[in-house]
């Protein structure tokens, strides 16, 4: 078969403008799929990079939008294993109220989110200066470019869920998230000064000394407060974060799907390809099976013609999706980093993949109008020729 090699090669250039356009729309088309491919793996990247298998959620049995009771924090903190706890209360703040909330912003312990999110890694001064000043606060550097803010500036959040107009002092950034934290010390007073007291959390959040003691002590939280005035729902931070995407992959399922689509179209485009340069040759072909030509060496050329096209363009398309994901990868960590687009990648395996994908495409748009003509007996094809 490799004494034909030449012959596949002039035949896939005799309409060059035809192969390119066919070769660009399967290259496009297959750099879509990869993107898409890469969905799920991404997504999955993107929950490990956020998440330690060393921190648990503890919120209300009955949703997000419930409180728990402020006393739930010391009873956590108490819990053998348990290394330190943060409370998390929505602040809800918004900088121009016809905007809305443009920002996640939340009250948190100033005191110990030091140790709970060690990881984060805050400039030990500006976490100094958040314990130290009531007003204080840290803002994600991603809110920080987008406001046009900088540290030492003065803000006023207004929130949107409590009678509360926060004025305070930016001390340092968080390089994770585009989150706000301002002290819950700060929220307490403000609302004793409004006349309420304010005795209760959104969330809990629990940084344990021994990853191997997250299950056991899930199980313990929720059992301590059975039963009880606010029963509470633990899990570790990455169910937290997924279950707070699933929306999102709910799209990923529908991508998914489109990305199915796709490949079927590039099925009919690479078939109606073949199919026009068969047509086109079919007197060529009746001349080559009267010089001796067999039926089944006529039909592997075409089939190998087929796969060719498609298997080169798929590597265009697939060289052309690692280019997209770096470039995304750069613009976003650029931004902050914290995109969902700086998880993607080409991995080996969607690479091998894709790869198949376009060779198979290949393989059977060309099977089908290959075989009808190189088993076309002469004298017919001929006749329908001249």
């Amino acid at each position: 078969m490799l004494k034909y090699a030449p012959l596949v090669w002039k035949n896939l250039g005799r309409n060059k403008l035809r192969s390119a356009i066919t070769g660009v729309a399967i290259a496009f088309a297959v750099a879509m799929v990869c993107v898409l491919r890469m969905l799920p793996a991404a997504l999955d990247s993107m929950l490990d990079r956020m998440s330690t298998g060393t921190r648990i959620s503890v919120h209300n049995q009955a949703g997000l939008t419930y409180s728990l009771p402020y006393s739930y924090v010391n009873k956590v903190r108490a819990m053998p294993g348990v290394v330190d706890v943060a409370s998390y209360q929505w602040f809800g703040g918004v900088v121009d109220e016809d905007k809305g909330v443009q920002f996640p912003n939340f009250a948190v312990d100033a005191d110990h989110v030091r140790v709970v999110f060690e990881d984060w890694k805050i400039e030990p001064q500006a976490l100094d200066d958040f314990e130290k000043y009531r007003d204080a606060a840290l803002v994600g550097t991603m809110t920080m470019q987008q406001q046009g803010w900088k540290v030492g500036d003065l803000i006023t959040l207004k929130s949107t869920i409590l009678p509360v107009e926060a004025q305070l002092r930016i001390v340092g950034t968080i390089e994770r998230g585009p989150f706000v934290w301002l002290s819950r010390e700060y929220l307490e007073q403000a609302m004793l000064a409004q006349g309420f007291s304010f005795d209760t959390t959104g969330t809990i959040w629990a940084r344990i000394d021994d990853a191997s003691l997250v299950t056991p002590l899930i199980a313990r939280i929720d059992e301590t407060f059975r039963n009880s005035e606010a029963e509470t729902a633990s899990e570790t931070e990455k169910a937290f974060f997924s279950n707070m995407m699933s929306s999102a992959q709910g799209y990923v399922t529908i991508l998914l799907i489109v990305a199915g689509v796709v490949t079927l179209c590039i099925v009919f485009i690479a078939a109606n390809t073949a199919s026009m340069s068969v047509r086109e040759r079919m007197g060529e072909f009746a001349i080559m099976k009267a010089l001796g030509f067999r039926w089944r060496t006529l039909f592997a050329t075409l089939v190998v013609e087929a796969a060719l096209l498609s298997t080169l363009a798929g590597a265009a398309g697939v060289l052309l999706s690692i280019g997209a994901t770096n470039a995304l990868r750069s613009i976003t960590a650029g931004a902050g980093g914290a995109g969902p687009m700086n998880a993607f990648f080409v991995s080996n395996a969607v690479l091998v993949q894709t790869l198949f994908i376009a060779f198979f495409i290949g393989i059977v748009s060309g099977a089908f109008p290959a075989f009808g003509a190189s088993r076309k007996p002469v004298a017919q094809t001929l006749r329908e020729v001249f």
